[in-house]
């Protein structure tokens, strides 16, 4: 009984994973093109442009990318992103060290590393700007991004939801405004050895035509799914919808004015 037990659970997670990447792709990842954009266009990205996505998920920033011409690949450890972003006829791994490197050796370097996502969700985000500093060329550049001041996002309330819903000997981990503040990126930057180069922020509003999207668009970006584990999916999703309230137009759409910021830094010649 046990096993049949374990194997439903196992089906029952597969199946909510296939779920969060395709409400990710469908609704959730056009929200941050203006960030995307506004960086390729300060870096001039095209067919000169060899771009790596650290945490692409379904891969849409790297077709934008590919779009100007660039050469791109991408990282993803999320099976389901991952395969979505292969349907697009993208190159995405899973690990970059054992697929670009099998033999052992060091992986080749990109001109562009972004972090467009990953930055706010990693439990280490000093380990991923040295790897993104590490899978740069000389000369290259590392994009990194996060929230805005929280008093410029009105996702705030929202997010909060997954924070207190949680496990609460976990609160710790997820802190989407932990690198919001000034001189937060810039310290992971400089002990990474890269030199700073720069950076801006970008208007991205989180804009869905129903409550019904606004929160599936919410629970596929993988911020909530601690508080899923911990109060279960149907508690999650009723007091996302209930945070989501004073975001509510008259037509019953769904609007939040959020803006990002994008750190640029270089990886300096030897």
């Amino acid at each position: 009984m046990a096993s049949v037990s374990v194997s439903s659970e196992t089906v029952t997670q597969r199946a909510r994973a296939r779920r969060r990447a395709r409400d990710w792709a469908e609704i959730q990842e056009r929200m941050l093109v203006p960030l995307y954009e506004a960086v390729y266009q300060r870096l001039e990205v095209g067919p000169a442009t060899s771009v790596l996505g650290l945490g692409c998920r379904s891969g849409l920033a790297l077709l934008l990318a590919a779009g100007r011409g660039a050469e791109v690949v991408g990282l993803e450890p999320e099976a389901e992103l991952r395969s979505l972003a292969r349907d697009r006829s993208l190159r995405v791994l899973g690990d970059v060290y054992r697929e670009l490197a099998p033999g052992g050796g060091a992986p080749p370097a990109h001109s562009l590393v972004t972090a467009f996502e990953h930055l706010s969700c990693t439990a280490d985000p000093q380990a991923l700007v040295r790897d993104a500093a590490r899978l740069t060329v000389p000369g290259g550049w590392v994009a990194l991004a996060t929230w805005g001041p929280p008093e410029r996002c009105q996702s705030a309330g929202v997010l909060r939801v997954a924070r207190r819903l949680a496990d609460p000997l976990l609160r710790g981990g997820y802190a989407p405004f932990a690198l919001s503040g000034p001189g937060a990126v810039e310290r992971l930057v400089a002990l990474a050895g890269l030199r700073l180069g720069g950076g801006g922020r970008v208007c991205c509003p989180f804009a869905y035509p129903d409550l019904d999207s606004a929160v599936r668009g919410l629970l596929s970006t993988g911020v909530f799914d601690a508080a899923v584990e911990y109060s279960g999916e149907r508690q999650v999703g009723k007091e996302v919808t209930e945070a989501l309230h004073p975001h509510l137009r008259p037509d019953g759409s769904v609007r939040m004015e959020n803006v990002f910021r994008y750190t640029l830094a270089e990886r300096v010649p030897r």
